[in-house]
C-alpha cells in the first residue's frame, strides 16, 4: 500500500502499537534525536485513522540481536496473538529485530491476524506475497548489517591490539599516557604496595600466606571508588583476590595481552544466552606481546610464580601441596617408587595423631594391593637430620642473608607507612583548604566539610602512631639471634616458636622431590632425595617391626632399672628416673606402679629387702641400724669414711652392711661425726713468718 491509501476499518478499529527501542544505554543518553523521531510515530498512527495508540518503550537500551530478553517485544507478540493489534509502527526494521527468528515470527503473527507493519517508507501487509518478500528482505538486511558492523569493529580492534596500541582496560598500577602510551601509575604509594605483594610472595611461596602476612601488618590496597574505573581509589584492607589478581596477571610482567577471556552461548528457554569473562588457557590468547611496557617483575619471575601457584593447588596432577602445617613434615613431597603416584598422609591414634605415609590410590581406584605403608615419625626425623647436615656448612651465610632480608622487610614496611602518612597529610591539607574556602553562612556545607577535615586529621594521627610504633622495639616480640642460629641449627629447628609450616617451607626450599620405596628384605625405607640444585642422595631408615611403636620405654630407663631392681624399691627407682629427667614412652613421669609394670614385662627380678640377706642397705636402713640420722650417713659418705656406691648419678646410695662395723665409721660416730685435728693445727703462732 502507498502512504495515501486508507486502511480497512477492521484494522483501524483495533489499536496501533508504536515500538520504540535503542540498542545501548549510551544511545539512550546521547542519541535523543533518534528516540524523539520514534515517538513521533504516534502522530503518524493517528493520521492513518487509529484512535487507540499504545507506545511500547520497555526495550530502551536493549539489543535486538536475540541474545537478551526483551519484555517490550514479548508484550507486543502477546498482544498480536490476542488479536488486539491492527498495526505495528516502527522507525525501521532494525528497531523491531536484528535477528531472523524474532523478525519472521513477528511477520507470521501479523499475517495470521491481518495486522499491518508501518514504517517511514510505507504500509506493508504480511498477507500479500510481495509485501512479505519485501519485509523479509528488510529483516535479512538488518541482520546482515549488524553482523557486518560487529565483524568490522572486531577486526579493527584485533589489528590494533596486534600492534599493542589498543587501549584496553589495564589493571591497578598502570595508566595510559597520552604521549608515551602504557606506563606505571605515577602514584608512588600505589607502586610500593604492588611491589610489596610480589616481594612477600617471593619470600613465602604461597598466595594465601602472603595475604595473611600483609593483613597482619595492616597493609591497605587501592580499590576503585566506583568499583569499575581506576580513576579514583579508596584504600581498604587488602583482600586475597587482590593478591592472587596481581600474581596471575601478565601485565605486571610487562606483557601486553588481548583476548584472555571468551564469550559462551547457551540455549535457555528457547533463547540464546551469551555470557562473558570465561578465561582461556594462555596458549589460546589472541595477542601476547612480551616486553611491551615497564613491568613490576620480569617474565622469568612471572613464569616461576605461575609454576608455584600451580604446584600449590591441592590435588592437581603434577603438583604438590605447599607447606600448610599439620603433623607430617613431608606431606605432598613423597612419590611412590613403584607406581609413581604421590603418597597420602593418614593419622593414627588420638588427636593430633601420629602421621603415616601410604600409597593406597591403586587400592582405591583399581582394587590393587597397596604399594607401601610406613610411619612418618622416623622418616621425618631422618630427613630433618639430613637437611641440617646439608645446611650446616652454609649456616653463617644463611644467617647473614636472613638478617639482611629482615632488615629489607622492615625498611619496606616503613616505606609503605611513610607513603600512607604523606597521603593522609595531603588529604588533611586538602580538607582544610576546602573548609576555609566555604562560605561560613552555608552551615550545612560547612558542617560536612568540618567533619571531613576532622576525619582526615584522625587519619594523620593514626598513620603517625603506626610509624612511631615501627621505630620503637616491641618487648613482646623476641629479637632473632641469627648468630645463635648459625651455631646451633638443631636447636633452632626444634625451637618452640618454629612451626611445622615453617619447617615444611624450609624443606621445600631445598628439596624438589623425594622418591620412597620399602626394602622388605632389610625392612628399611629407602628415600631418594632430589635436591633443588640437581644433586641426588639416598637415605635408608629402619622400618619398625609389627607391634613396635614410638611409645616404647627408652633404653636408658631400662638400663637403670636392670641395675637397681635387685637392690632398691620401685619407688626409689622411680625417684631416680625422675631426677635424671628420663620419661616414659608416652612422655609421663615415673611412679612405683609404672616401674613395676615395666620391670615385670622385661623379666627383671624384684628388690630383695635387707631383712632377707642383709648384704646391701640403703641410706635410710643404714641410719636406722646405727641409730643416727640420714644427714650423718650422708656426711660419712661425703668425707670418704663410709664406702658407698651409686648405680647412676642421682640414684640412692648402696651401702654394704659389713662396712658399718669398721673402726673408721665407729670412730667418726664416737666423735660426733666431727673431723679430728691436731692441737698444733689449732694453735696460733706468736711470731708468724713475715
Amino acid at each position: 500500500m502507498t502512504v495515501s491509501d486508507p486502511l480497512p476499518p477492521a484494522v483501524t478499529d483495533r489499536k496501533a502499537v508504536v515500538y520504540v527501542r535503542q540498542s545501548t544505554q549510551a544511545q539512550v543518553e546521547a542519541n535523543t534525536e533518534g528516540r524523539r523521531r520514534q515517538y513521533e510515530l504516534v502522530e503518524l498512527a493517528r493520521r492513518r485513522g487509529f484512535r487507540a495508540v499504545e507506545v511500547i518503550d520497555d526495550d530502551l537500551g536493549l539489543s535486538a540481536s536475540g541474545m537478551v530478553a526483551r519484555p517490550g517485544f514479548e508484550r507486543l507478540v502477546a498482544a498480536l496473538c490476542a488479536g488486539e493489534v491492527g498495526a505495528v509502527l516502527c522507525f525501521d526494521a532494525s528497531r523491531l529485530a536484528r535477528n531472523g527468528r524474532d523478525w519472521h515470527h513477528l511477520l507470521e503473527l501479523c499475517g495470521l491476524v491481518e495486522a499491518r507493519v508501518i514504517d517511514l517508507d510505507g504500509v506493508y501487509d504480511p498477507c500479500l506475497p510481495n509485501d512479505r518478500l519485501l519485509l523479509g528482505m528488510k529483516g535479512s538486511i538488518s541482520e546482515f548489517e549488524l553482523g557486518v558492523i560487529r565483524a568490522r569493529m572486531l577486526d579493527a580492534a584485533r589489528a590494533k591490539a596486534r600492534r599493542g596500541e589498543l587501549r584496553i582496560s589495564v589493571p591497578v598500577g598502570y595508566v595510559w599516557h597520552r604521549e608515551t602510551g602504557l606506563g606505571l601509575d605515577p602514584d608512588l604509594r600505589l607502586q610500593e604496595v604492588i611491589r610489596l605483594v610480589f616481594e612477600r610472595f617471593r619470600q613465602l611461596g604461597s598466595a594465601r600466606q602472603a595475604h595473611l602476612s600483609l593483613v597482619a601488618e595492616e597493609v591497605v590496597f587501592p580499590r576503585p571508588s566506583d568499583g569499575v574505573r581506576t580513576t579514583a581509589f579508596d584504600w581498604t584492607p587488602i583482600r586475597y583476590r587482590n593478591v592472587i589478581g596481581l600474581l596471575k596477571n601478565p601485565f605486571y610482567a610487562g606483557t601486553y595481552v588481548y583476548g584472555k577471556s571468551e564469550k559462551r552461548i547457551v540455549v535457555e528457554d528457547g533463547r540464546a544466552r551469551k555470557s562473558y569473562g570465561h578465561h582461556k588457557p594462555p596458549e589460546a590468547w589472541d595477542v601476547v606481546i612480551d616486553d611491551h611496557h615497564e613491568g613490576y617483575i620480569d617474565k622469568a619471575e612471572y613464569d616461576r610464580n605461575q609454576a608455584t601457584l600451580a604446584a600449590n593447588a591441592y590435588g592437581r596432577s603434577g603438583g604438590q601441596k605447599s607447606g600448610r602445617g599439620g603433623q607430617a613434615l613431608l606431606s605432598g613431597m613423597l612419590t611412590c617408587g613403584r607406581c609413581g603416584r604421590g603418597l597420602a598422609v593418614s593419622y593414627t591414634g588420638r588427636a593430633p595423631g601420629r602421621p603415616a605415609y601410604r600409597c593406597d590410590r591403586p587400592n582405591l581406584m583399581l582394587g590393587l594391593p597397596r604399594c607401601m605403608t610406613f610411619g612418618g615419625a622416623r622418616v621425618d626425623a631422618a630427613i630433618a637430620a639430613e637437611i641440617l647436615r646439608m645446611v650446616e656448612p652454609m649456616a653463617i651465610e644463611a644467617a647473614m642473608e636472613a638478617e639482611r632480608m629482615q632488615e629489607e622487610g622492615r625498611a619496606e614496611r616503613r616505606g609503605v607507612a611513610e607513603l600512607d602518612l604523606q597521603q593522609a597529610e595531603y588529604d588533611a591539607s586538602l580538607a582544610e583548604r576546602r573548609y576555609a574556602a566555604c562560605d561560613p553562612g552555608n552551615r550545612l556545607i560547612a558542617a560536612q566539610l568540618e567533619t571531613n577535615w576532622e576525619a582526615a586529621l584522625r587519619r594523620v594521627e593514626e598513620c603517625r602512631t603506626r610509624l612511631t610504633a615501627m621505630d620503637l622495639p616491641d618487648a613482646t616480640v623476641p629479637v632473632p639471634d641469627f648468630e645463635g642460629l648459625a651455631e646451633d641449627l638443631a636447636a633452632a629447628w626444634q625451637a618452640p616458636g618454629v612451626t611445622t609450616r615453617a619447617r615444611q617451607q624450609l624443606v621445600r626450599a631445598l628439596v624438589a622431590d623425594i622418591v620412597a620405596d620399602v626394602d622388605e628384605a632389610t625392612r628399611e625405607v629407602v628415600l631418594t632425595i632430589h635436591w633443588r640444585g640437581g644433586q641426588h642422595s639416598q637415605l635408608r631408615v629402619r622400618k619398625p617391626r609389627t607391634g613396635e611403636h614410638g611409645c616404647r620405654t627408652p633404653d636408658e630407663a631400662l638400663a637403670v632399672m636392670s641395675r637397681m631392681a635387685t637392690r632398691f624399691l620401685d619407688a626409689d627407682i622411680a625417684a631416680t628416673l625422675n631426677r635424671m629427667g628420663v620419661r616414659t614412652g608416652q612422655g609421663k613421669t615415673w611412679t612405683a606402679h609404672r616401674v613395676g609394670s615395666i620391670r615385670k614385662v622385661h623379666g627383671m627380678h624384684a628388690y630383695r629387702s635387707a631383712e632377707k640377706d642383709g648384704a646391701w642397705l640403703t641410706m635410710r636402713e643404714a641410719a636406722a641400724k646405727l641409730g643416727v640420722t640420714n644427714h650423718a650417713i650422708r656426711r660419712l659418705i661425703g668425707d670418704g669414711i663410709l664406702p658407698a656406691e651409686q648405680v647412676v648419678p642421682g640414684a640412692p646410695w648402696q651401702i654394704q652392711a659389713q662396712d658399718l662395723e669398721s673402726d673408721a665409721v665407729r670412730g667418726a660416730l664416737a666423735t660426733g661425726n666431727r673431723p679430728r685435728r691436731d692441737e698444733g693445727d689449732r694453735q696460733i703462732p706468736m711470731f708468724p713468718d713475715a
